[in-house]
């Protein structure tokens, strides 16, 4: 029994020895010096580029490692010391002679002897269980050094067992998974879950927002329970939703291989680390794993006043329709966004009369402090003159990419004061609608000032019995799309005035289906059927718009479909093309509708054989593997032949979002006494009346009036010009996305993307009584650029990536009616004119000293122009009128 315990003693022993350093982490032995040789390198290139080719550099050197110190009675609680020496800079990519910009340069000439000696000074690393407890290096070291060291230091955290844990290092705080195998060892860095200090923004809207796809994955060869090596690899995607072609990657690559196993220097005596580290340098202090910030420094660049004297004809009004235009009013947002309030007013102040509202689209859509501070100080909302001015900055507040608290409390400290201008009050109540919902899409919804507007529009319908007002806090409302509002709406539906309840049932179609209750639905059924009271034609559509659109029942389609035959003529002709609409377009409602009309009592001839000149019908204006563009175009007639609405939709889909583009809609009414003809039924006692609004983006801006009343109407007829009135003129910031994306080497890759868009939306509307004839256009011109860059600074090597494309558009709408006859002729035409489209390319490298090496490649092309289709019908109606 004894030998046989001496025995396992003498085993256990044995076991012990050879064991130790291969425990549950790597441990470094005693008087041992570990070389390793160390590389990393970034490469930035197209996001769908081939893997050679890009712009990068590469970071080589020696490192050195060695046990400081020790926790008597535990080994895995570990004070190790790193030295960088040997440093080298040089070409990622094969370059000539003429393109390589390392070429006859010295690491000491590339980073001064300053920084490199501070890259080269040794610094510690504290290892408890595998994991960097602490990081200690000099606190007067450039940033930028300390994070090369940290990415060092990253590389050795480690642990031999399978499983996730969390884990700090330069990229963060991030959750980590090993993954253990015989002699190896796979750590993969989830890097949606790294937690950082540096924030970035980015576009609310999915479908004009920008994706990045990212992945991080190390692999460890041990020998004898200790690394190796180490080669870690890891690539961000940044794409363009809208156009995936559009974008960059970035891809870092560290490795670390050791080379060789010397006499090395003895561990210390010590009490704990912090004893230890003092006794070694007094000026050794820990500064964290984690990156710190590198401050961004631009020798050479322009001052903002020497920005704008050089770029501002681009953005002169005769200039906005051309790409140059959103391109420079892009690089104007990016040199206000560094400027200060005091250089920001100085454009302000000195711009001319006809660039001024150009400055303020910028300014506001910058979205800095500064910038809003200088907005505030250079505008006057109790002068009624400045109401071009003052408009632009609130659709410019509106259309803002990434709205603060801030942004809404000034609109709200403006609303409580005087204000010159009634237009100007209710567009500021209507946008104060658009910033709560983007602030409540962020999850700032119980923010204080978002709680104050939100009680402010949903009690405003009911505080006032002015119509006006009325309407602004419905359209605030529909802005806002709060869940909570849809009791009111539902309410609202039912209303004596058409204009409430065209808002409340173009609102509720706007919200997601899954919050239109039974309720809603008994509500909505009661304005199609008329159960209560007559409605207006246009309130009757809207109505039949929200049924189909929400997931109708059998029953629901069966009564609507029964309805046709009993409504006013044109009206008739309206719903039977919103039902063969459905079918063709494949709509959501498409499959209860097939099966309605297996029902003979609701399809049958006399039914779907109404004649009428009313329509509705949806087309595709692009389809592509990222988004698909649908257009629909819907227009009631009344039945003495007068146009009663008529509306335009263009939507932008994703797989996973959808984007309401634009929305034109124009409205008339009562002008029936021009023809001597009869209203419809519940349109008897309508005020002459014709406006137009637009939704743009899905932000609903302030309608435009044409004329209201008859004597305003006749005075508009005589002076009536036939030049189309502007509804919405101006340059947006249609996307803008910020980061920094820290890399595990300790780089620091930094992307923008930003959508820009000049935009010029008119209508209008002519009639002619001696030729008894009426027309309406709707005219979109536009200019688009989108830009991405992706770039690596450090300080003494720059590397950068740019991607863009860019396009010049326009769409007319035009609806003619010949109301001489009835049935009347209506001919309805939608053309896009051929235009141009370009992508580029640029990728580059270049050193403090002006060497720089640059490749540059564009794309472009004529995309022909078009007549969209519309339903046969109209295609013959229109060889007739223009005969």
């Amino acid at each position: 029994m004894f030998t046989l315990l001496v025995v396992l003693l003498c085993v256990t022993s044995f076991l012990s020895e050879s064991t130790e350093g291969a425990g549950a982490v790597p441990r470094l032995n005693n008087d041992r010096l570990y070389k390793f040789s160390y590389s990393t390198e970034v490469i930035l290139d197209r996001s769908r580029a081939l893997r050679k080719g890009g712009a990068g550099f590469r970071i080589s050197s020696n490192v050195d490692v060695n046990l400081v110190w020790r926790q008597a009675g535990d080994l895995e609680d570990q004070l190790i010391q790193l030295e960088i020496s040997n440093v080298r800079v040089e070409n990622v990519a094969p370059r000539s002679a003429k393109d390589n910009i390392f070429q006859g340069s010295t690491t000491e000439g590339l980073m001064g002897d300053s920084k490199l000696a501070s890259l080269q000074r040794p610094f510690l690393v504290h290892l408890r269980n595998g994991k960097v407890k602490a990081f200690y290096s000099y606190r007067a070291e450039p940033a930028t050094v300390k994070n090369l060291k940290r990415g060092v230091a990253s590389l050795l955290q480690l642990q031999l067992t399978t499983g996730k844990t969390v884990e700090n290092d330069v990229s963060g705080r991030c959750t980590v998974e090993y993954k253990a195998a015989q002699g190896q060892v796979t750590r993969t860095k989830i890097l949606n879950t790294c937690k950082t200090t540096e924030t970035g923004f980015t576009t609310i809207s999915k479908v004009l927002g920008v994706s990045r796809k990212s992945s991080s994955v190390t692999v460890f060869t041990l020998e004898d329970g200790f690394i190796k090596s180490a080669v870690s690899e890891e690539t961000h995607f940044l794409v363009t939703n809208a156009r995936r072609s559009t974008g960059a990657k970035v891809v870092s690559r560290q490795t670390l291989t050791l080379v060789e196993i010397e006499a090395g220097p003895l561990e210390v005596a010590g009490k704990d680390v912090t004893a230890v580290v003092k006794s070694r340098d007094e000026k050794l202090v820990a500064v964290g794993v984690m990156a710190g910030k590198v401050k961004a420094q631009c020798k050479g660049c322009p001052s903002l006043w020497e920005h704008w004297q050089a770029d501002k004809k681009q953005l002169e009004p005769a200039s906005l329709s051309k790409s140059s235009a959103p391109r420079s009013f892009l690089a104007l947002i990016q040199s206000i966004r560094k400027a200060s309030k005091d250089e920001i007013l100085q454009v302000l102040q000195n711009a001319s009369k006809s660039l001024l509202p150009q400055v303020v689209d910028a300014v506001t859509s910058s979205q800095t402090p500064a910038s809003l501070d200088a907005m505030l100080t250079f505008l006057n909302f109790t002068d009624p003159k400045g109401l071009v001015l003052q408009e632009r900055f609130l659709y410019a507040c509106g259309f803002a990419s990434h709205p603060n608290e801030r942004m809404l409390q000034a609109l709200v400290d403006i609303s409580k004061k005087k204000i010159g201008s009634n237009d100007i009050r209710e567009s500021m109540v209507i946008i104060m609608g658009a910033l709560v919902f983007k602030l409540c899409q962020k999850g700032q919804c119980d923010l204080p000032t978002v709680v104050e507007v939100k009680k402010m529009i949903l009690e405003g319908p009911d505080s006032t019995d002015k119509e006006s007002e009325v309407q602004m806090y419905l359209l605030a409302l529909k802005n806002s799309l709060l869940p909570e509002a849809i009791p009111l709406f539902t309410r609202y539906t039912e209303s004596e005035v058409g204009a409430y309840s065209t808002i409340a049932l173009t609102t509720l179609q706007r919200y997601d289906v899954a919050l239109i209750t039974d309720e809603v639905k008994r509500t909505v059924n009661r304005v199609y059927h008329q159960n209560r009271r007559v409605y207006e034609k246009n309130v009757r559509v809207a109505a039949a718009d929200v049924i189909l659109s929400s997931n109708p029942s059998y029953m629901e389609v069966k009564n609507m479909l029964l309805s046709i035959g009993n409504l006013p003529h044109e009206m008739n002709k309206y719903m039977l093309s919103k039902v063969q609409d459905i079918l063709h377009f494949d709509m959501p409602a498409s499959k209860i509708v097939q099966q309605v009309m297996k029902d003979m009592i609701s399809h049958n001839y006399d039914r779907f054989s109404k004649v009428g000149s009313s329509s509705a019908y949806s087309g595709y204006m692009a389809r592509s593997a990222d988004v698909t563009s649908t257009y629909s175009l819907d227009i009631l007639y009344s039945g003495s032949g007068v146009m009663r609405r008529s509306i335009m939709n263009i939507y932008g889909a994703t797989n996973d979002a959808l984007l309401h583009g634009l929305q034109v809609a124009i409205e008339a009414q009562g002008l029936e006494t021009l023809i001597a003809a009869t209203p419809d039924e519940g349109e008897e006692d309508l005020e002459s009346f014709a406006g137009m609004s637009a939704l743009l983006f899905d932000v609903q801006l302030r309608p435009v009036t044409f004329f209201k009343g008859y004597s305003d109407l006749m005075s508009k007829m005589f002076s009536m010009s036939g030049e189309p009135i502007n509804v919405v003129k101006g340059l947006i910031l249609l996307s803008d996305h910020s980061e920094v994306i820290q890399l595990q080497s300790g780089l620091k890759a930094s992307a923008e993307f930003q959508g820009g868009l000049a935009i010029d939306i008119s209508g209008g509307m002519e009639i002619s009584l001696w030729y008894r004839e009426s027309k309406t256009s709707v005219n979109n011109r536009g200019a688009l650029v989108v830009t991405g860059n992706v770039t690596v600074d450090m300080d003494f090597v720059r590397t950068g990536m740019e991607v863009s494309f860019e396009t010049e558009a326009s769409l007319d709408f035009v609806t003619t009616v010949q109301f001489s006859e009835y049935p009347f002729l209506v001919c309805m035409q939608m053309d896009k004119a051929t235009f141009p489209f370009s992508q580029s390319f640029s990728k580059y490298e270049s050193l403090p000293s002006g060497k720089s090496f640059v490749s540059h490649k564009t794309k472009k092309q004529l995309v022909p122009g078009s007549e969209f289709p519309l339903h046969q019908e109209n295609s013959n109606m229109c060889k007739r009128v223009f005969e």
